[in-house]
């Protein structure tokens, strides 16, 4: 059972139980979802055949996502219960960028949002992690492509090769390479097609050619279950999750308010009761080193 950080109630489980539960996936993202919501909701999974996931973005940059990472994840999640008739899916999406405390470093965040229509309910969990091997680079020879494979993972994550990491032709987009024989014909190719003789070659980001990157969905997936079962003291609907973090713990040696976390606000999306939760992390006073008057 997923640990939480309030009392789980039965109420909540039977809210979702024995209702069919879409997942929004096309790279087969059930294999980490399903098993948990299954288990913890009581909801019977079910996907959709062909359902197009890359019309709402790719990573390989040749379909741009429409709006935020959130707004996709909806979009996603709202057209498989138009296609289905269904009222509760799930989606998720994926984003690798710097990491917002350590700038120099690539992590990836995945959210996964839940969507149900029959209570006017979303939820969302997320994990942000410095687990990827999230990476690209330009080559000229056979010989970098195999020492590129050597260090992301390669064969057990995929890659993908194209002309130009500004490559929109889907022609010249080779995806879901996981062979070396097939590395090898495809790199090949791309650069006897090269103008001049520079290809691009990066990791597959999909999570069926990525399994670390599955794992971070799975974590996200718990996440979310999690917040499900985050109940409103007040009105007890499910998904009283944070709104907004607020600075200004106090240093451990001069007392001053300092950057770091002083409390979160949760608020209840159904009757919009708000509550404040002083030191979320369990430290109740700042590093001095964090502290602009003790460390300017």
């Amino acid at each position: 059972m997923i640990e939480d950080c309030y009392m789980l109630s039965n109420s909540i489980k039977s809210w979702f139980a024995n209702r069919n539960l879409v997942i929004a996936t096309m790279h087969k993202k059930e294999q980490v979802i399903m098993p948990l919501v299954e288990a913890e909701l009581g909801v019977n999974c079910i996907t959709i055949p062909d359902f197009n996931t890359d019309q709402f973005g790719t990573f390989t940059r040749d379909i741009n996502r429409r709006g935020t990472q959130i707004e996709a994840a909806r979009k996603k999640a709202q057209t498989a219960l138009e296609i289905t008739g269904e009222t509760l899916a799930i989606a998720s999406e994926g984003s690798f960028m710097s990491h917002p405390a350590f700038p120099f470093v690539s992590c990836d965040r995945e959210i996964v949002l839940l969507l149900d229509q029959k209570h006017d309910l979303e939820i969302i969990g997320q994990e942000i992690s410095t687990e990827t091997n999230h990476t690209h680079q330009s080559i000229k020879t056979l010989d970098e492509a195999l020492n590129f494979a050597e260090k992301t993972k390669f064969p057990d994550h995929g890659l993908v090769v194209m002309l130009s990491p500004k490559s929109i032709d889907k022609n010249y987009i080779y995806k879901g390479i996981n062979t070396e024989n097939k590395l090898i014909e495809t790199v090949e190719k791309c650069l006897k097609q090269s103008n001049n003789g520079t290809i691009h070659i990066e990791t597959d980001m999909r999570a069926m050619f990525n399994p670390t990157r599955m794992k971070v969905i799975e974590k996200a997936t718990q996440n979310l279950i999690k917040t499900i079962y985050q109940q409103c003291p007040q009105c007890y609907y499910p998904g009283f999750d944070v709104i907004k973090r607020q600075s200004g713990l106090p240093c451990g040696l001069c007392g001053l308010a300092t950057d770091s976390i002083l409390l979160d606000i949760y608020q209840c999306q159904q009757c919009n009761f708000s509550q404040e939760k002083k030191f979320p992390t369990g430290i109740e006073t700042a590093d001095p080193s964090q502290c602009q008057y003790c460390n300017p």
